[in-house]
């Protein structure tokens, strides 16, 4: 006959079995940006298709616009298992490998076609560093092409000497000391209220950016310079993805591999259709100068040659592939 004491424990027993099997398969994915971008479109249709696939076995519940953890702690938070799958911008982790900011050279490619031939260069070399970490790549999505955003155009590298410019990564911060800017670090979220206070007054950034944070309402002039496109990465931790078991780790894969192709579609038709709502908004977009371009191809090079001593034979074997 079996006992009180005896018969709780073992509800007790079953309970916790019962949560933890739920908790394996609810994944928390925080994501960085508002539900306005492109990434955040994406990522959105990446975990329904998950769930549908899955016919609800994994239900990944995504919370947007940093409101679950902060966009420079989701790569901790997935790293720990804090959450098990999180969503962040590649170059944030410069300053642990060098790897990650391979499309952060201004300049080195600038076009969708030479970005994703980038990609596919350094993808093995990003997959191997994020191993160590535990961490799995699941894709990457571009962002459209960075340009300048201004309070008075710039035809110059020396118009932009001395202002405080907006810094969210190491090669960012980089790029205003050669421009010999402030760089100062600003998290998407905190753009317009950093313009309106003074804290930054210029910023290097994509069309998407510009148009979800409203630029229109604290500067002037867009100069489209295309100076490099960088990605977004989704990762996981690779011990939650381990506890999946075979069919539903596929559809996992399978519904990442579908939502790197359609992000990198996104990202062009995004370009067009944002850069045209600046000018909408009455912002003055413009290609840049002669002589711009050529002050930044100078400094584009002067980062490429650092990167590559930086990364040593990875960065040399990443070129090579990509050249």
């Amino acid at each position: 006959m079996i006992s009180l004491k005896s018969f709780t424990a073992t509800l007790i027993g079953a309970a916790l079995l019962v949560g933890n099997s739920y908790a394996e398969t609810k994944w928390d994915m925080p994501t960085p940006y508002g539900d306005g971008v492109h990434h955040t479109k994406n990522v959105r249709q990446f975990a329904e298709e998950v769930n549908k696939s899955t016919n609800g076995e994994l239900n990944i519940v995504v919370h947007s616009g940093a409101s679950l953890i902060k966009h420079p702690e989701i790569h901790r938070a997935v790293r720990t298992g804090q959450v098990p799958i999180g969503e962040m911008f590649m170059g944030l982790l410069g300053n642990d490998d060098p790897i990650f900011k391979a499309d952060n050279i201004p300049f080195l490619a600038s076009d969708f076609a030479s970005a994703k031939k980038l990609w596919d260069a350094s993808r093995p070399a990003i997959e191997k560093s994020l191993a160590k970490d535990g961490l799995k790549l699941l894709y990457a999505v571009p962002w459209p092409p960075q340009g300048f955003y201004t309070k008075k155009p710039i035809f110059s590298a020396a118009d932009l000497a001395g202002l405080k410019m907006r810094a969210y990564s190491p090669t960012t911060s980089r790029l205003a000391v050669l421009l010999k800017a402030t760089p100062t670090t600003i998290q998407t979220p905190e753009i317009p209220q950093a313009f309106s206070t003074g804290i930054i007054d210029a910023m290097v950034t994509s069309p998407s950016t510009g148009v979800s944070s409203q630029s229109w309402d604290y500067i002037t002039h867009y100069t489209d310079t295309q100076a490099w496109i960088p990605k977004n990465m989704v990762i996981v931790n690779a011990r939650a993805f381990k506890r999946l078991d075979a069919s539903l780790q596929n559809a996992v894969m399978q519904a990442a591999a579908a939502a790197e192709i359609r992000g990198w579609e996104m990202a062009q038709a995004e370009t067009a259709v944002k850069t045209a709502t600046l000018a909408e908004h009455g912002i003055k977009v413009s290609l840049p100068t002669a002589q711009l371009k050529a002050d930044l191809q100078a400094i584009g090079k002067i980062m490429g040659d650092e990167w590559v001593l930086e990364a040593g034979d990875a960065g040399k074997e990443i070129l090579s592939a990509y050249q």
